[in-house]
């Protein structure tokens, strides 16, 4: 994936709805050069959840033409029974969404409007 800048970063592929349910669940980091992609099957509105996770994460909502329309900076994890924790984002409609180690978005440059490519 291409970032602004030409950043390139490698990113895990989520497609499948177990894999997309799993996500970064249990992952201690998630290093600077690194994310997970998750492909939705068609543009909707999707909050996502940090249950189970143990490092903050950049949450970047895509619409289908690459740009980003929706960032959730930092989000904490949250270790908690999955009742008791937030959803983030999902007030946009989207197709893709990208995770990246918390507080990378910034840095990369990944504002509203900007399109990534893949």
């Amino acid at each position: 994936m291409t970032l602004p800048n030409d950043r390139k970063i490698v990113v895990e592929v989520m497609i499948r709805p177990e894999d997309m349910a799993r996500g970064m669940m249990y992952r201690e980091s998630l290093a600077p050069d690194r994310g997970m992609l998750f492909f939705h099957a068609s543009p909707g509105r999707y909050p996502y959840w940090m249950h189970n996770c143990k490092i903050a994460l950049d949450l970047i909502w895509l619409d289908a033409d690459h740009r980003v329309v929706e960032i959730v900076a930092s989000a904490p994890g949250c270790e908690k029974p999955a009742d008791q924790c937030p959803s983030y984002g999902g007030t946009k409609e989207a197709r893709y969404v990208l995770e990246l180690a918390g507080g990378l978005a910034a840095r990369y440059g990944l504002t509203l409007g900007v399109k990534v490519d893949f």
